[in-house]
């Protein structure tokens, strides 16, 4: 068990819920991954129309944490009024927070990001900012009131996996008080276990379970993946060395002599 944002769960594996091939293979890979918490986006979803009711009663009937999403903003304003419809449809607090600056890599925007969390934080919001690994971006937004940070490992869908490592790393020794969730770029478990290795407390991901041949057996991958790495974090991981070492020590190496008589 763990705690975000004052909720006990279980696993430390976040889910998306775009891009599946059927609403059906979307619940299973949800179900085999064992995530307590599924990302929705108003954006991709229309809930005007039977489609909408359909898919917002299938997320209900998974009973579990719903966390809306401000994907395709592009403004401080557009993401607030976003999050305000959010809450009103979901009915949580919860919101992850999207402000894209740049439609190629779809950087967030840092100075939106931190302007639309100040005004969600004092409207009564939890918010996860989804931002870059930048230190300094990291602890401003700590100080408007995020509790729960969400540096992308890379861009949004590249599957590249953690492209700065000492960054990453570098958040989670300065920032150790804050929730770290790397979202976005993991593309095979082996990132994901690299992530929890760190000492991030989650990881989200949608792309490399969704898109993948068979997204049942990768959101599973994904799920052993992130216990797996953090179980290594909490054990310690050993330091790498340059040169090698033998397992076992030539002193206090017992011998067996064979009695020839």
């Amino acid at each position: 068990m763990w705690t975000l944002a004052d909720t006990q769960l279980n696993s430390r594996l976040l889910l998306g819920s775009a891009l599946y091939p059927s609403p059906d293979i979307m619940c299973r890979a949800i179900e085999a991954s064992d995530s307590d918490v599924v990302t929705v986006s108003l954006r991709r979803q229309s809930f005007d129309g039977a489609d909408g009711e359909q898919f917002w009663q299938l997320l209900k009937s998974l009973e579990l944490r719903l966390l809306p999403n401000t994907a395709g903003c592009h403004s401080a304003k557009e993401a607030i009024t976003t999050a305000q419809m959010a809450r009103e449809l979901f009915g949580t607090r919860w919101v992850k927070l999207e402000v894209i600056g740049d439609d190629y890599s779809l950087q967030p925007d840092p100075f939106a990001l931190l302007e639309a969390s100040k005004e969600l934080i004092a409207q009564g919001f939890e918010v996860f900012p989804y931002c870059t690994d930048d230190l300094v971006l990291c602890e401003k937004l700590m100080s408007a009131g995020c509790r729960i940070l969400m540096p992308w490992g890379a861009p949004i869908g590249t599957g590249k996996g953690l492209i700065n490592p000492y960054a990453l790393r570098n958040l989670r020794q300065r920032l150790p008080e804050a929730t770290l969730i790397v979202d976005a770029g993991i593309g095979a478990p082996s990132h994901a276990s690299q992530a929890m290795e760190l000492g991030f407390d989650a990881v989200l991901l949608n792309t490399a379970v969704a898109q993948a041949n068979v997204p049942v057996k990768m959101a599973r991958a994904m799920g052993l993946a992130v216990e797996a790495g953090r179980l290594a974090y909490e054990a310690g991981l050993m330091h790498q060395q340059d040169t090698a070492k033998p397992s076992t020590p030539t002193l206090g190496t017992p011998f067996w002599h064979q009695n020839h008589e």
